[in-house]
C-alpha cells in the first residue's frame, strides 16, 4: 500500500496517504489505492518503483522508534508526573489542585490530536525532515522551561501547549517518512515501530518513579527533555527519496488570481469537509469522540487512586508497565486481524474494545486488593491496542483511499477536546466528592456509549447498500420499459412489437 505522500506527485497536497496509517501504528494491508502507470522518463516515477526496502531506511525506522517512544513513554507516564506535581503544591490549597493539576497532561495528550489535521499542511509544504526537526525542538523547549517552574499557569503553557504541540508536529511526520523507504514491508515496519515504542513506555514508569525519589521533578523535566533533544538530531535521517512536482492544472487555476483568491483556494484545497457528507462516517467519528472522553482518565488518575485506596506509592508504576506491555502486543496483533476481518465488519472488533474498555474502568473501584487492580489494567492494555491500531483501516473503508487521510486528521481533530476535557472533569468528581470510585464510573460512561454508536455504523452501512440496490434495480427495469409487470409506450420492447 501506498503511504508516502509528503512529494507524491499522483496525490494533492492535502489527501497524503501516508499519515493515515503510520499515525496509529497500524497499516490496512489489501487496500487497494489507485495509481497512475509510470510515464516512460519519468524520474520520480521511476524512482518511486525502486523503493530500496530497507538499507538506510532501518535508520529511519530507528529514529521513528525513538520519536514515537518517547514521546508516548512520557505523556502515558504522566500519571506518575501527576502526583509529582501534585506533591510539589503541599504548602497549597492541597484539595482544590486535582482538577486544575490533571489540565497540565490533558492538554498536551489533547494538542497531539489538535494539531493533526494542521500538522499535514505543514509536512507536505515543509517536508518531514525539518517539520519533525522543529517540533522536535518546540517540545524540548517546553520540557526544559516546565522545569524552572512551579506555577501550573506557566506549565499549561510550556508543558501542555508546547510540549504537545511539539510532539504532534515531530510524531506524525516521523512515520510519514517510512512509506519513502518501504513498500512491500511497510506494514511489518510500522509493527517494529509501533512494538519499539512500546519498550519506552514499559521503561519510563520505572524511571520516571526512580527519578521522582532522587532528583524532584524539576530535574525530573530535564532529564525527560534530553530524549526529545536527540530526537531533533535523529530527525535529521529523515530524508525523503520522491521529490513533489507541482501539478500543471494547479499553476493554471492560480494563473492571474490574487493572492487572497490563491490563498482561499488553498484553504479549501486542505480543510475539504465532503467526507462529512457521508453519514456513516460522521457517526463512526462522533461515536469515537465520545469515547475518548473517559479514555485518558485511567492513564492520570490511576497512580493516585492506588496510593489513596492501597496505599502503594512505591508499587503503582506497575500498573502503567502492565498496560503499556499489553498495548504493544495488541498492536501488533490487531493489524493482522483486522487484515482476517472484511469491510466495516471491523467496526465491531473496535466497537467491542471501546465496550470492554468502558466495563474494566468501571471494575477499578470494585478492586479489593492491588493485585486484581493489575489484572485490569492489563485487559485496559489490550484494549487500548485494539481500539487505536484499527482506526486507520475503518478510515479507508468508510471514505476510500483517497479521501482517508483527511479523514483521520478529523476524526483525531474531533478527539482532541473531549481526551484534553476528561481528566480535569474526573479531578473535578474528586474534590467536589472526595471518591475515586466516581471517577472510573465517570470514565466507563462514555465508552459505553460510544460502543453503541459504533455497532450502529455497519447496520446502517448495510442499510444504505441495500436501498442503493433497490434504487439501481428500479432504474435497470425502468431503462428496459417495465414497471409493474407493465410494457411502457416507447419502450424497446414496445417499438419491437409496433
Amino acid at each position: 500500500m501506498e503511504e508516502e505522500t509528503e512529494e507524491d506527485e499522483n496525490l494533492p497536497p492535502g489527501e497524503e496517504q501516508g499519515m493515515q496509517d503510520s499515525l496509529l501504528g497500524g497499516s490496512p494491508e489489501g487496500v487497494p489505492v489507485p495509481t497512475e502507470a509510470p510515464a516512460h522518463g519519468d524520474p520520480q516515477k521511476e524512482v518511486r518503483s525502486r523503493v530500496p526496502e530497507g538499507g538506510f531506511g532501518w535508520v529511519v525506522a530507528l529514529a521513528a522508534t525513538w520519536c514515537s517512544g518517547s514521546i508516548f513513554g512520557i505523556q502515558n507516564s504522566f500519571g506518575i508526573l501527576y502526583v509529582m506535581l501534585l506533591s510539589e503544591m503541599e504548602g497549597s490549597e492541597r484539595h482544590s489542585m486535582d482538577f486544575k493539576t490533571a489540565w497540565v497532561g490533558s492538554l498536551a495528550m489533547g494538542m497531539i490530536f489538535f494539531c493533526s489535521p494542521v500538522v499535514s499542511i505543514f509536512t507536505d509544504r515543509l517536508g518531514c525532515r525539518k517539520t519533525s526537526s522543529g517540533g522536535a525542538a518546540l517540545a524540548f523547549v517546553g520540557l526544559l522551561s516546565s522545569s524552572f517552574s512551579k506555577s501550573l499557569i506557566l506549565r499549561y503553557f510550556t508543558y501542555g501547549i508546547l510540549f504537545g504541540c511539539g510532539c504532534s508536529f515531530a510524531f506524525q511526520p516521523s512515520l510519514v517518512i517510512l512509506g519513502h523507504y518501504f513498500k512491500k514491508r511497510l506494514g511489518l515496519v510500522n509493527g517494529i515501530v509501533a512494538g519499539g515504542s512500546s519498550v519506552f513506555t514499559l521503561c519510563f514508569p520505572f524511571i520516571m518513579k526512580k527519578m521522582a525519589t532522587a532528583i524532584g521533578v524539576a530535574h525530573t523535566f530535564q532529564v525527560l527533555s534530553i530524549f526529545l533533544f536527540i530526537q531533533i538530531f535523529l530527525s535529521l535521517t529523515f530524508k525523503p527519496l520522491l521529490s513533489r512536482s507541482v501539478d500543471v492544472k494547479e499553476k493554471e487555476n492560480f494563473t492571474g488570481r490574487s493572492k487572497a483568491q490563491q490563498c482561499l483556494a488553498q484553504t479549501r484545497k486542505y480543510f475539504n469537509m465532503q467526507v462529512f457528507r457521508k453519514k456513516t462516517y460522521s457517526i463512526w467519528a462522533c461515536g469515537i469522540a465520545t469515547t475518548v472522553l473517559g479514555y485518558f482518565v485511567p492513564y492520570v488518575h490511576l497512580m493516585k487512586y492506588v496510593e489513596h485506596r492501597f496505599d502503594k506509592k512505591s508499587q503503582d508504576w506497575i500498573l502503567l508497565v502492565c498496560m503499556g506491555a499489553t498495548s504493544g502486543i495488541a498492536r501488533l496483533a490487531s493489524g493482522r486481524i483486522g487484515d482476517c476481518i472484511p469491510g466495516l465488519k471491523k467496526i465491531y472488533l473496535q466497537g467491542v474494545s471501546f465496550l470492554f474498555l468502558g466495563i474494566l474502568s468501571m471494575m477499578l473501584p470494585l478492586c479489593k486488593v492491588f493485585e486484581s487492580v493489575i489484572v485490569v489494567c492489563l485487559f485496559l492494555g489490550l484494549c487500548d491496542g485494539f481500539l487505536i491500531s484499527l482506526m486507520s483501516p475503518i478510515a479507508f473503508e468508510l471514505v476510500g483511499p483517497m479521501q482517508a487521510s483527511q479523514a483521520i486528521g478529523y476524526v483525531l481533530g474531533l478527539m482532541a477536546i473531549p481526551m484534553t476535557a476528561g481528566p480535569p472533569l474526573a479531578g473535578l468528581l474528586w474534590e467536589r466528592f472526595g471518591n475515586y470510585d466516581l471517577v472510573f464510573y465517570f470514565a466507563g460512561v462514555p465508552p459505553l456509549i460510544g460502543s453503541l454508536i459504533l455497532l450502529s455504523v455497519p447496520l446502517l452501512h448495510e442499510r444504505d447498500l441495500k436501498k442503493k440496490e433497490q434504487l439501481e434495480a428500479g432504474k435497470e427495469k425502468t431503462q428496459d420499459g417495465v414497471v409493474n409487470g407493465e410494457l411502457l409506450p416507447g419502450s424497446p420492447v414496445t417499438d419491437a412489437r409496433v
